[in-house]
Order: structure tokens, then sequence, then C-alpha cells
């Protein structure tokens, strides 16, 4: 069965942007988009002595409708740019965005949502909604921001952590479709004692910074490894650096077509969706982010 690419849309200039990106990677790879809107569902106010029933609901309930067909309508035709129009649904979905996605998730190959939005999907990087997406999709969900160019490096996050392989297996693939080099970045840092018995430790044990960067560079070859024996013809570029994780991942390509990173991580990449590394790299990433959960890493 053909890959399916699920869409939140809102109207917005964000979602525009996200149904664009996944009509190109359908209309390049084949499959099927299926554009997603989520509306509230307004709740009848029962009859209580002495009050009547509201009548408003049905009214409100009826705008949202049209809206929603509205905003579908008007994605539906940014997509049609690109793709087959049999190889587009749209669904009006009611209840809360989150949920709306997270339930799509389980039958789609992507989930693709813009940086920001109003709507059906307000808020998706900055509040709950986001972290109920990547925590909960049952798939790979795909952040789009920025320009992808179509010659830019899939960049990922290892930390060896079995979220961070996932990412791996994912940018592996995603490359391949591509035709882009991957650039696989570990960080690391040397950990600071907390007191002086672990000082007095860490220099009886032989301390010093090159045993640190042989574990990273140790820890990327293992990550590595099962994607180069299934695309050894792919260009693969392994970097350790010593530096901030989200940093690394933010400079290590100049014109990326997308950065890879785990729903959670430990080492470089410890508390990525959850810190303040996740907040630098999804509002400063010049390009579309991909999230992914182990469960959810595909083929």
């Amino acid at each position: 069965m053909s890959d399916l690419v699920v869409v939140g849309v809102d109207g917005s200039v964000e979602s525009d942007a996200a149904v664009r990106w996944a009509a190109a990677r359908v209309q390049h790879h084949g499959g099927r988009l299926r554009l997603v809107h989520a509306h509230p569902a307004p709740m009848a106010v029962p009859a209580i002595p002495f009050f009547a029933a509201d009548p408003a609901s049905e009214g409100d309930l009826a705008d949202y409708l049209r809206a929603g067909e509205a905003v579908l309508k008007a994605a539906r035709q940014v997509a049609g740019d690109r793709v087959d129009a049999a190889a587009v649904t749209t669904d009006l979905e009611p209840g809360g965005a989150s949920a709306v996605l997270v339930d799509a998730s389980t039958k789609a190959d992507l989930v693709v949502v813009g940086s920001r939005g109003h709507g059906g999907f307000a808020g998706l990087l900055l509040g709950s909604v986001s972290s109920q997406l990547a925590t909960h999709a049952h798939c790979p969900t795909v952040v789009v921001r920025g320009q992808a160019p179509s010659d830019g490096a899939v960049v990922v996050g290892v930390d060896g952590s079995e979220p961070s392989n996932a990412a791996v297996a994912f940018a592996f693939a995603e490359a391949s479709r591509l035709g882009a080099r991957l650039v696989a970045v570990h960080a690391w840092s040397v950990p600071l004692p907390t007191g002086p018995a672990e000082a007095a430790a860490m220099l009886s044990s032989g301390y010093n910074r090159e045993r640190y960067e042989q574990a990273a560079q140790q820890v990327l070859a293992g990550a590595l490894r099962p994607g180069r024996e299934r695309y050894p013809d792919l260009p693969v570029e392994a970097r350790t650096v010593e530096a901030n994780a989200a940093d690394a991942l933010l400079a290590a390509d100049e014109r990326p077509a997308m950065v890879v990173v785990g729903s959670r991580g430990h080492g470089g990449f410890a508390g990525l969706l959850l810190g303040s590394t996740s907040q630098s790299v999804l509002h400063h990433a010049s390009c579309p982010v991909a999230v992914i959960r182990p469960a959810a890493a595909g083929d």
C-alpha cells in the first residue's frame, strides 16, 4: 500500500507551507495525501427551569463546518498544483487538534504540520498540541518551517538511545529518498564533577578529553552501522562535536533539507523535546524538523 501523508491544516500561511511540502513529497515519491482540519464540537446547553436551551449551538456548529470546509477547499487547491486530485482526500473532524492528529496518525506513515497556525491548530509548536503530538503520534511527525533546498543534506542527531536510533533509521531512509547526503552529529561534553570526591575519582581513573571523544566516536559509529549496511551507496558524514546539542545540530549544514531528532534521548541530546534543546531546534531551524518516536520509525 502506498504511503499516507496526513497534513494538519488551518488556513494559515504556515499551514499552506506544510501542504506544499507534503504535496511535493507525495509528487516525487508517490503516496496519498490526507488534509485534516479540526473544529470545535459545541455542546448544546440543556434546558433548565425558567430557561430555554441555548439555540445558538447548532448555528455555531454550522458556522464551524462552513469555515472548515473553506479551509479544506483552499488547502486542496494548494496541493492540487503538485498532486493529482485523485491522490488527495480531505476530512473535517470534530475535537481538539492534538487528539484529531494523534488519531489520524494511527493510519498514517507521516504527519505534517506547519510551524505555527491558528484556528484548529493554534500554537502547535508552542503549547500542549506539539507536546501531545510528539509524545503520542503513531508515526513520524514533520514540522515544516523555513525552506527545504533540493540539494541540502539531511541532518540527524545521534546519541545511541532507542529514540535516536529510530531517528537515524528515518534519516537514512529520507536521505535515500531525496538523493541527499546524510550528516550525523553526536554532541558530547566532559562531565563536570559534582564534588571533590568525584573529581578525585575522575582523575584517578585516567580522566582525559580524548577518552570522552573516543567514546563519542564509538557511539556514533555503532548507531550508523545498520544504516550504512542498508544504504551502502549513500554519502554519510559522521561528526562528533564538543558542543551544545542544539547548536551542533543547527550548525551542521548551511542549507539543510531536514533536521531529524528522536523524541527523547540521553547524552548529547537528553530531553530533546522537553527542554531548551527542543525549543532551540524547533524555533531556530531553517528547514523542516522531523521528530521520531521509536515505535514510529517506519521500516
